[in-house]
C-alpha cells in the first residue's frame, strides 16, 4: 500500500530535448530528489548514445528518438530493458501528448514547436526554453494555452526572473519590464573584426554555458531580440500600458529588473546558472534547493549597466521591427535565423553573414499571415528555402 502511495505522490514528466545543455540541466536537478519523479519520455534528435545512457539512469517510461536513422543502435543499447523505444517526427509528437504532470519543452529551434502544441493540448503545466514557439507563432502559441487551460512556465532566465518578480506583485501596478544582455563574447570588439570571426571564437560566452545555436545568437545578439518578442507573449500581450526595455550588464547577475509605477524597481538575480530558473519552473509553485552556486554579495566589486548599441548589433533592431509586423515575420525571422547559423556553424558564411542574410530574407520576402500552426510550418519551409539561395550566393 505505501509503495503504490508513493508512485501515486511522484510527478510524472517528460522531457522533450533530454540531450541538450536545457534537458541535461532538467535531469541533473532530477537526480538530486529521484524518489520525488517519475520519467515518463525523454527525447532527443539523434544523440542515441547520450539517450541511452539517461534511459539507463533515470529510466523513463518511453524514449524517441525524432531522428530515425540510429533507432537500431538504440535498441542495441537498451536491450533488455522495459523502455518502449520510438523514433521518428510522429512518435514525438505523439509522445508528448502523453498526460503528465509536467514537460520541459527544451528542443531546439522551429522543430520544437509541434511537440510542445502537443503537450499544450494536454492542459498540462509546461516550461517553455523554446523561444522559437513565440518566435514563429505568437498569439496562435498563446490562444493554444489559453484554450486547453494549460499552464505556461517561462525558462529563460530573463523571463523567468520576470515571472518570479510579477508572482509576488500585482501586474496591474507594473510600468515597465526591463531584460538584461550580457553583450556576449563581443561586447567590446570594434566592429571591423567581426568580419573574422570564427564560429570558436562565438561559441566561447563569458558568463552562460549553452548550446552551439543559442551561443551564436547571444554572440549576434539576436538571442536578445528573440526575447523580446518572447517577452512580448508571455507578458505585455495583455498589458499593452506595459513597456518592454533592455539593458545591457555584462555581469550576468542581474536577470530582471520590473519598475512599478511608484518608481520602484524590483530585480531578480542569481548566478548564471540555468539550474536555477529550470528548478524554478520544475517546483513551482514551490522552490527547492539545487545545485547551483549562490552569490556571494561581499565578493562582487560592481554591477554595470550600459545601452545596447543598435548599429553595432543590428539583431536588436531587426526584432523589435518584426515583433509589431504580421505574425509570418516572425516565422521568417526565425527560419532565416537558424539556417543561417548552421551555415556559419559549419563555416559556409561569416559572421557577419549571418544578419545580412536576415535582413535579405526579410525585404524581399513578404509573408503573408498565418492564422494555424500548419500555414506556420509551410511559411517556415518556404522563408528556408529562400534562406538557403541566399546562403549560397555568400559561397560564390
Amino acid at each position: 500500500m505505501e509503495l503504490i502511495q508513493e508512485i501515486e505522490n511522484k510527478k510524472s514528466i517528460s522531457i522533450l530535448g533530454s540531450t541538450g545543455s536545457i534537458g541535461k540541466s532538467t535531469l541533473d536537478l532530477i537526480s538530486l530528489n529521484r524518489s520525488q519523479y517519475q520519467i515518463e519520455v525523454l527525447s532527443c534528435f539523434d544523440n542515441y548514445k547520450l539517450l541511452a545512457e539517461q534511459a539507463i539512469k533515470f529510466k523513463p517510461k518511453r524514449v524517441v528518438l525524432s531522428d530515425p536513422k540510429n533507432y537500431n543502435e538504440l535498441k542495441k543499447l537498451l536491450f533488455g530493458t522495459n523502455i518502449e523505444i520510438l523514433s521518428g517526427r510522429k512518435s514525438l509528437i505523439e509522445s508528448a501528448s502523453i498526460p503528465v504532470d509536467w514537460v520541459m519543452s527544451s528542443i531546439v529551434g522551429m522543430a520544437g514547436l509541434e511537440p510542445t502544441i502537443s503537450a499544450v493540448k494536454q492542459g498540462t503545466t509546461v516550461a517553455l526554453a523554446n523561444k522559437e514557439c513565440l518566435v514563429s507563432a505568437g498569439n496562435i502559441f498563446m490562444s493554444e494555452v489559453e484554450k486547453n487551460s494549460a499552464i505556461l512556465l517561462p525558462v529563460d532566465s530573463e523571463h523567468n526572473g520576470i515571472f518570479q518578480i510579477l508572482n509576488l506583485n500585482s501586474g496591474r501596478e507594473v510600468e515597465k519590464i526591463i531584460l538584461t544582455a550580457s553583450g556576449g563574447p563581443f561586447l567590446n570588439l570594434n566592429k571591423d573584426k567581426f568580419h573574422d570571426i570564427t564560429p570558436k571564437e562565438a561559441l566561447a560566452h563569458p558568463n552562460w554555458s549553452m548550446g552551439p545555436k543559442i551561443s551564436i545568437d547571444s554572440a549576434t545578439m539576436m538571442n536578445k531580440g528573440l526575447e523580446l518578442i518572447e517577452a512580448h507573449y508571455f507578458f505585455i500581450e495583455k498589458n499593452s500600458n506595459v513597456k518592454l526595455d533592455l539593458i545591457v550588464h555584462p555581469q550576468s547577475i542581474i536577470h530582471a529588473l520590473v519598475e512599478f509605477i511608484d518608481g520602484s524597481i524590483i530585480l531578480q538575480m542569481s548566478t548564471p546558472d540555468m539550474k536555477i530558473p529550470i528548478s524554478y519552473t520544475l517546483n513551482w509553485p514551490c522552490r527547492a534547493s539545487n545545485s547551483a552556486k549562490k552569490i556571494d554579495l561581499a565578493m562582487m566589486d560592481k554591477l554595470t549597466f550600459q545601452d545596447p548599441d543598435i548599429e553595432k548589433f543590428p539583431a536588436i533592431k531587426i526584432c523589435k521591427e518584426v515583433l509589431y509586423s504580421d505574425q509570418g515575420y516572425g516565422v521568417a525571422l526565425n527560419a532565416a535565423n537558424e539556417e543561417s547559423v548552421m551555415a556559419f556553424l559549419n563555416g559556409m558564411i561569416k559572421f557577419t553573414d549571418i544578419i545580412s542574410i536576415i535582413q535579405n530574407v526579410l525585404e524581399k520576402y513578404k509573408p503573408e499571415k498565418s492564422t494555424c500552426i500548419s500555414e506556420i510550418i509551410e511559411l517556415d519551409n518556404i522563408s528556408r528555402e529562400i534562406t538557403k539561395k541566399e546562403i549560397s550566393k555568400c559561397l560564390m
